[in-house]
């Protein structure tokens, strides 16, 4: 139930989407082709240069927004939070791979086989990694959303590995 992120990258990185579900930058499957999600995903991008820039200064670990919007939610609304479908924005995590320049291109090796796609579409995509608040174990773990939708009906399905090229 893990994915790695490697190939061009400084970073090799594994990713455990079973602990997405607690963290506030997940984004409900219903909402992640809005406007709204894409405004979101801006604002996450100048808090993280914030959170960047205060840890160059005070030289303490970045650590992801976990649980901040399940504190002094009642339970009724936190068991809600588990019963909906849920996709997670790719870029924070390539950045903390720290993408080599060189690198173009994503290999994404699947249950079905290899797809490869370029680097800047996988940037702007969405992992789906719940489904019912629950973690994908048939076609998981986890599987890609283009951000324009337009792999909606077909996602690319099963990937349990993404090497930069």
């Amino acid at each position: 139930m893990i994915v790695q992120i490697t190939g061009n990258v400084t970073y090799t990185i594994t990713l455990d989407p079973t602990v997405w579900i607690f963290d506030d930058r997940k984004i409900r499957l219903e909402e992640a082709f809005t406007e709204d999600a894409q405004n979101r995903d801006e604002k996450d991008e100048l808090t993280n240069a914030a959170d960047r820039f205060s840890q160059e200064v005070y030289q303490q670990n970045l650590k992801p927004p976990i649980n901040k919007t399940n504190k002094g939610i009642p339970r009724k609304e936190r068991e809600k939070i588990l019963e909906n479908s849920y996709v997670m924005p790719i870029r924070d995590f390539l950045s903390y791979a720290e993408i080599k320049q060189d690198a173009s291109n994503v290999t994404l090796e699947t249950s079905n086989g290899d797809d490869v796609i370029p680097l800047n579409t996988l940037a702007e995509s969405f992992l789906l990694f719940a489904i019912d608040g629950k973690p994908l174990k048939e076609e998981g773990p986890v599987q890609l959303f283009y951000r324009d939708g337009s792999n909606r009906s077909h996602p690319i399905k099963g990937i349990q590995k993404m090497i930069v090229n």
